[in-house]
């Protein structure tokens, strides 16, 4: 069983292969186009503004390699601004296209003037299911509630609201923290750097990558 993590040289990764490797996987970081259509798992990691992610996406010639990872409905994990991208297009510094595997755009994440809630939101901050059942999910054992890690300005909209697997409030207002649409999940939050809870997270996708 592989995993492997999209290396397109944006963001800092190795907190990511850190956390794989001590829930025992078999993890490569790679831009090679054929061992990551061979993975049994595959991971959009990503920090930084959406326009920057799709053109080094686009330089390293990996959208057409993860679109056909995609169909073969093998696992994939967005992470932060790899969740991002997995959507059509973002408003972030103009309009940018994305990866479109998910339907929707990506927006600022509404702030309040009147609160002292500014952007971007880095905290810790809880996770709540929408009433969806996270069985058999990325976030299976996962206690409704519990804290992950963000660091973000911006947010998904998925245009299928059934596709929100958990929403977060900041400032007032509920935002989309992870998605699911059939074999492809995000999480806009960091399960890397969200202590127990985000090492479940990623111990179910390694178990979904080995079935």
């Amino acid at each position: 069983m592989k995993i492997s993590v999209i290396d397109y040289g944006i963001g800092n990764v190795r907190s990511i292969l850190e956390a794989f490797k001590n829930e025992s996987a078999d993890v490569t970081l790679t831009s090679n186009k054929s061992e990551i259509i061979k993975s049994d798992g595959l991971v959009i990691p990503g920090v930084g503004s959406f326009s920057h992610g799709m053109e080094n996406l686009i330089s390293y010639d990996l959208v057409d390699t993860i679109k056909e990872y995609t169909s073969s409905n093998k696992p994939l994990l967005g992470i932060c601004l790899g969740m991002q991208l997995l959507f059509e297009e973002s408003e972030e510094f103009g309009h940018t296209l994305g990866l479109g595997l998910i339907k929707g755009k990506v927006v600022e994440l509404p702030t309040n003037d009147n609160q002292n809630e500014k952007l971007p939101h880095v905290s810790w901050n809880e996770i709540n299911s929408k009433n969806v059942n996270w069985d058999k999910t990325i976030l299976e054992n996962i206690d409704e509630g519990s804290d992950m890690y963000f660091v973000h300005s911006f947010v998904a909209q998925p245009k299928d609201t059934n596709q929100i697997l958990s929403l977060t409030e900041y400032s007032n207002h509920h935002f989309c923290s992870s998605v699911k649409k059939d074999n492809i999940y995000g999480c806009q939050f960091h399960p890397e750097k969200s202590g127990a809870s985000g090492l479940q997270i990623i111990n179910n996708f390694i178990k979904m990558s080995q079935a």
